[in-house]
């Protein structure tokens, strides 16, 4: 842990500080489905062809390609219909020539076949048929491995497993696949005036916005949220609470209660551990911070500020690349792209400024004000404008690097 300072932290320090005390989570065998959307942890090779026999593109009759080579609707070939072969269905191991076999799609093709007549060409016999059209030698066969051979990577360690790749491991018969599971991130928020939403609210009490927030961020992260919800201002009652919650948590994250206020509960009951760090980041919105372990089993958890910008800027800037490299994923960090903007913008120097925008064809508009509790216009924002520190204003037409909020990577 980074010792408790005065001077904020840069946010590149923070974030290395954080990644440099973070370790994968471990490897295991996954079922495929819940494999959906992990990076997998090995590279996957073949066990067998692809497809793993010749069979049929087409229903139809297979046949000796020279017996019908100079078939023609005004000369059509006749040939004896001397067995059928349904897919999963295979009796017939050989055919002779002279003869014809009624094959369905997918069904291994006989011996001796070299091409396949779709019924389309055909007057479809069952015991004769009179075929109007010649095939061209070896059309509408799938051959063994043309697809994919033994030996072949099918998926490569660290891509990220999608449908298809799904689907390719299954057709391969890998009822399997090595991955780290998905983090199970611990989310509460603090504040006696919280309620949940759907509850009456009082005079002084707001909805818990920020814990339904975080959890969805988790969850598109690639995490599994558990969402406590609200947790009094009280040490007692959050200390109890945190500690319940330890049990099925890699990640902690805790809203509100980190500030200088009498009544930030989080750092109150946090800062006499010695394992948790407590301090300022030079970013705006999103200064005040907390990282650190805590139990033990030493849980990671993030102490982000109460505000709802800052909690959720926080939540990108520092959460998520823990969660990535948690996961092995990488990039960590949400990549930058260069876009122009639209309007001027002012910024404090010393402080890197996270400015919602609306992103569109390199062109991002700074939307809402500064204010960190303006989470209409947070709604709004598709990106993250990056002020560097030491920039103290911004032109229009000014070029800047953005962050895509919506964008996967």
């Amino acid at each position: 842990m980074p010792e408790q300072t005065t001077a904020p932290l840069p946010v590149a320090e923070h974030v290395a500080r954080i990644l440099d005390a973070v370790e994968p989570l471990p490897v295991f065998d996954q079922p495929l489905l819940e494999a959906l959307d992990l990076p997998a942890a090995e590279d996957v090779t073949a066990p067998m062809a692809l497809p793993s026999f010749d069979n049929s593109a087409m229903d139809g009759y297979a046949v000796v390609f020279k017996d019908v080579a100079d078939a023609r609707e005004d000369r059509p070939v006749h040939l004896p219909v001397v067995g059928e072969i349904g897919a999963g269905q295979a009796s017939m191991l050989a055919m002779s020539p002279g003869t014809a076999v009624k094959i369905m799609t997918g069904a291994p093709v006989p011996q001796g076949c070299d091409a396949v007549v779709p019924y389309e060409w055909t007057d479809r016999g069952v015991a004769h048929v009179q075929i109007g059209k010649a095939p061209t030698e070896g059309q509408h066969i799938r051959r063994a491995g043309e697809d994919v051979r033994v030996g072949d990577v099918l998926v490569s360690e660290g891509t990220v497993l999608g449908p298809r790749h799904i689907g390719l491991l299954a057709a391969s018969g890998r009822p399997t696949v090595r991955a780290r599971p998905r983090p199970r991130v611990v989310v509460m928020s603090t504040g006696s005036e919280l309620r949940e939403p759907g509850m009456a609210l009082g005079h002084d009490s707001i909805y818990d916005a920020n814990s339904y927030m975080l959890a969805a961020a988790v969850r598109a992260a690639g995490g599994i949220p558990y969402r406590v919800g609200a947790v009094p201002d009280d040490v007692r009652g959050f200390t109890e609470a945190l500690t319940d919650q330890l049990v099925r948590a890699d990640i902690v994250v805790t809203s509100g209660g980190v500030s200088q206020g009498d009544y930030d509960v989080v750092k109150e009951a946090l800062s006499g551990l010695g394992t948790v760090w407590f301090g300022d980041v030079a970013m705006q919105p999103g200064k005040p911070q907390g990282f650190g372990v805590v139990g033990d089993e030493e849980t990671l958890i993030f102490t982000l500020p109460g505000n709802p910008v800052s909690s959720y800027v926080s939540f990108q800037a520092f959460v998520l690349p823990a969660l990535r490299k948690l996961q092995g994923r990488r990039p960590y960090e949400r990549p930058s792209r260069t876009a122009r903007i639209t309007h001027g913008l002012r910024s404090i120097p010393g402080r890197q400024q996270m400015v919602r925008g609306q992103y569109d064809a390199s062109v991002v508009t700074p939307v809402g004000g500064h204010g960190s509790h303006l989470i209409g216009d947070l709604a709004d924002a598709n990106c993250l404008v990056v002020v560097p520190a030491e920039t103290e204003s911004l032109a229009p037409g000014d070029t800047v690097q953005v962050l895509l909020l919506d964008q996967e990577f």
